[in-house]
């Protein structure tokens, strides 16, 4: 039953589900939740090892050898594509606007989303720095948002792991 076409797109399947299985388990094993990952490493695993078996057990099918290959890389693009949807966890993004910062923070606080401003020192003197923790999904709606308003601002995005004392949204 396995000989035929059947086994290969079995183990492309079983690989699709445990690379993309992997993929939100990396995700959470960076973000320090460790039950999760646990959990998902427990099914990531699990069908990790039926898929193999299946190869062992039918070595002289070249077909599953593709399956698993091919598998493999749709789980990967679709674990990250899945994942960019979800957006798990948080993002810190840093705004240095020129002239437009009050603006800026004005518009973010009315979306809801929380803007610390802090002084600094740039190469032409003293700018503003916009800091914001906003969660991973919000990121395009926050980017497009400060560059409605200034489209030359600097903006970078880095993972943040908030760790005490952060309220999401502006505070009232």
């Amino acid at each position: 039953m396995l000989d035929g076409a059947l086994g290969p797109i079995i183990i492309m399947v079983m690989r699709i589900c445990d690379v993309t299985i992997g993929t939100f388990r990396t995700i959470l094993v960076v973000q320090g939740r460790r039950y999760l990952a646990g959990l998902a490493g427990f099914f990531e695993v699990l069908i990790w090892v039926f898929a193999i078996r299946i190869i062992f057990q039918h070595l002289d099918n070249v077909g599953n050898l593709f399956g698993y290959a091919v598998g493999f890389s749709l789980g990967n693009v679709l674990g990250i594509t899945l994942e960019q949807k979800v957006g798990l966890g948080y993002l810190q993004v840093t705004i240095i606007s020129r002239f437009l910062t009050d603006k800026i923070v004005f518009a973010l606080r009315r979306s809801k989303i929380g803007a610390t401003i802090i002084p600094g020192e740039g190469g032409t003197g003293g700018v503003a720095i916009i800091v914001c923790v906003v969660p991973r999904k919000l990121r395009k709606q926050t980017i497009k948002l400060v560059e409605s308003i200034d489209e030359e601002a600097f903006i970078t995005v880095q993972t943040s792991l908030p760790y005490r004392g952060f309220v999401h949204g502006a505070r009232k």
